[in-house]
């Protein structure tokens, strides 16, 4: 059977062209010119002009006085509205600011969608290890301590078929077999904490905890990350903990209540 060829510009629909163009902007492309912006969305110049044009003017993007074009306020206010998003780092921060006061080493929030880890919260130190971590920043579940307690708390399902999918690698202690991650989900379950060690850098170290919604499921996680050298990890792990379940306990969880679904929506969210 041939294979079909992805949509042009002049097939797709109208909602997948103004998308096409809000995606054309990212972390390492946060200020594009009309051209950038119509060869990353895959559209024609005069049909990227005309979205543009109505983008900006509801505010979605700003045009600056050399004609470069950046992410909107506008955009902003709507995504403060995401319960996984501001709102639930308001919640967090206290928390968050005592584990940094705690270790005065890198503090991180970040929340799952599909395959992947979202930061929504970062909290750094001056003299703290250096991460390839910011606010919005995306990276495998696998790889990082964040994302192996969201992972180890999904559904039974959506855990196997990560581990039968390809792992990503970043450093030669990445966790890139099946196997070996199962068993890594599996004490993360038994002993409550993630523990990532070099994979995505090799002089850093994470230790991560769940964070759960009113009704038990786990709905975010959050990790403070170290040097790897003389890390400590029986010390860093009650503080991590206690700042999980205050953050926990913020959300509306109670440990003696019985489990129900989340009130928080999002994906891998599942009761565990």
């Amino acid at each position: 059977m041939p294979q079909q060829s992805a949509p042009t510009g002049a097939t797709r629909s109208a909602p997948d062209r103004l998308l096409a163009v809000l995606a054309a902007f990212d972390h390492d492309h946060p200020a594009l010119s009309l051209t950038d912006i119509s060869r990353r969305a895959g559209l024609t110049l005069t049909t990227a002009h005309r979205l543009v044009g109505a983008l900006t003017e509801w505010g979605a993007l700003e045009r600056d006085p050399s004609g470069v074009y950046h992410v909107g306020l506008r955009l902003w206010e709507v995504a403060a509205l995401a319960p996984r998003g501001l709102a639930l780092r308001q919640i967090a921060l206290p928390y968050l600011e005592d584990l940094y006061e705690a270790t005065h080493e890198n503090v991180q929030l970040a929340v799952r969608d599909g395959d992947e880890v979202v930061y929504i919260e970062w909290l750094s130190g001056r003299s703290a290890v250096g991460v390839h971590i910011r606010v919005g920043a995306r990276w495998p579940l696998h790889a990082t301590g964040v994302g192996l307690a969201l992972l180890a708390h999904g559904d039974p399902s959506s855990q196997e078929a990560y581990c039968q999918a390809p792992l990503a690698s970043f450093t030669p202690y990445t966790i890139i077999d099946g196997p070996r991650l199962r068993r890594v989900l599996a004490e993360v379950r038994r002993t409550g904490v993630a523990v990532s060690s070099r994979q995505v850098t090799e002089d850093a170290l994470s230790v991560a905890a769940p964070v759960r919604g009113p009704g038990g499921a786990v709905v975010a996680a959050v990790s403070v990350v170290v040097p790897q050298a003389g890390a400590q990890v029986p010390v860093l792990t009650p503080a991590v903990r206690v700042a999980a379940r205050g953050i926990s306990r913020a959300l509306g969880w109670r440990p003696d209540e019985p489990r129900r679904g989340s009130l928080i929506p999002g994906r891998g969210t599942a009761p565990s």
